[in-house]
């Protein structure tokens, strides 16, 4: 169980301060909840009954956790499909997993096919560029809370660390 002031990720919502865990009385049966505050939308509050199997919740990483997912990256394998319909799919189904290691690939996998579009002077697709976009805020929000530095930050500090 959670406690009070916890941060943890949230489905595709990602980082939220647990704020209170508050009872209401439904239907004569007594039930206790989360009140989450997305560190990313000061005006949105979200009730999450406890011991609801059916949501996307875990705990923040630790800082361990991140050096060693930063040590792992130049061997992250690359998830490239030619066929846009199961490229979709699969980044999509990263994204909603909410496992830094599957954004990780997300990520990787399109700055790599930025970089060669780049080359020949194409870019990316809207989806692509889209779905990378929200891997990215979805990590380095994480990122940022547990290195306590900005989101803006992060990419120099994983550059820094990630080994040559």
């Amino acid at each position: 169980m959670f406690k009070v002031n916890d941060y943890i990720v949230y489905g595709m919502t990602g980082v939220c301060q647990i704020t209170d865990i508050a009872k209401d009385e439904i239907s004569n049966n007594e039930i206790q909840y989360y009140v989450l505050n997305p560190l990313n939308n000061d005006n949105l509050t979200i009730k999450v009954p406890v011991g609801n199997n059916n949501v996307s919740m875990r705990p923040i990483i630790t800082k361990n956790d991140i050096l060693s997912l930063i040590e792992s990256m130049p061997a992250t394998e690359n998830i490239w499909s030619d066929d846009t319909r199961q490229r979709s799919m699969k980044f999509k189904a990263a994204l909603k997993s909410g496992k830094n290691e599957e954004l990780i690939k997300v990520i990787m996998t399109l700055s790599q096919e930025r970089e060669a579009r780049s080359m020949i002077g194409k870019k990316l697709t809207k989806t692509d560029e889209d779905i990378m976009n929200t891997a990215e805020k979805q990590l380095t929000e994480e990122f940022a809370v547990v290195l306590d530095i900005s989101p803006e930050e992060v990419l120099h500090y994983i550059r820094e660390h990630v080994p040559k």
